[in-house]
């Protein structure tokens, strides 16, 4: 199998992209285990964040890398937390008060819609000049009680009305399937496909 380095180092999204990249043949190596920081994430978009975030750990490794940023956007809020979602709440970064902090800022609303959004960025070395970028996104609505002991980040919080039930309800390979970033693997998928048969592997 081909070793890709995943660029983060979120215990939920390793487990998404080992799960997403097996049927591939692709091994997901987590930075951390070859010693690789976190990168800065300056941007206020995900696919410039996502970009940094790969190029770092290739560069670092010497290896491909995959990255993703992604985060939860309510409309009622402009777009907010967007690319802040996992610090919505401040440092130290904590899945309970952003939940909160985003539960509060969305009362007094009568819109409580929001969408995850994933931008996946694949390079294959730091310096690779046509990066391969997917995105996808998964709609759907703040609740105010928690639900579900599955998933990570807002999860628990958000409601899938056709399906009625909290993305933290769902089944893993139900999840890895339609979400966000099971969307954008898809996506990215047949792009790796497309270049590897470009280069006649």
């Amino acid at each position: 199998m081909k070793k890709v380095v995943i660029a983060s180092g979120n215990a939920g999204k390793l487990r998404e992209f080992a799960a997403l990249l097996a049927p591939f043949e692709f091994e997901a190596v987590p930075q951390k285990t070859l010693g690789v920081s976190e990168a800065e994430e300056p941007y206020i978009t995900f696919v410039e964040n996502a970009l940094v975030k790969a190029r770092h750990a290739s560069k670092a490794t010497g290896l491909p890398a995959l990255a993703d940023d992604s985060g939860i956007c309510a409309y009622a809020l402009g777009g907010r937390p967007g690319v802040l979602s996992a610090r919505f709440a401040g440092e130290p970064r904590d899945d309970r008060r952003n939940n909160e902090k985003l539960v509060a800022a969305l009362k007094g609303h009568n819109d409580h819609r929001a969408y995850y959004y994933c931008a996946l960025v694949f390079v294959t070395n730091a310096d690779d000049p046509h990066p391969l970028i997917a995105t996808g996104e998964w709609h759907g609505e703040i609740i105010a009680a928690a639900r579900g002991e599955g998933g990570f980040g807002y999860d628990p919080h958000f409601l899938l009305p056709a399906d009625g039930c909290t993305a933290a309800e769902l089944p893993a390979e139900i999840k890895n399937r339609i979400s966000h970033r099971g969307k954008a693997m898809q996506v990215l998928a047949e792009m790796l496909r497309e270049m590897q048969t470009l280069k006649g592997e």
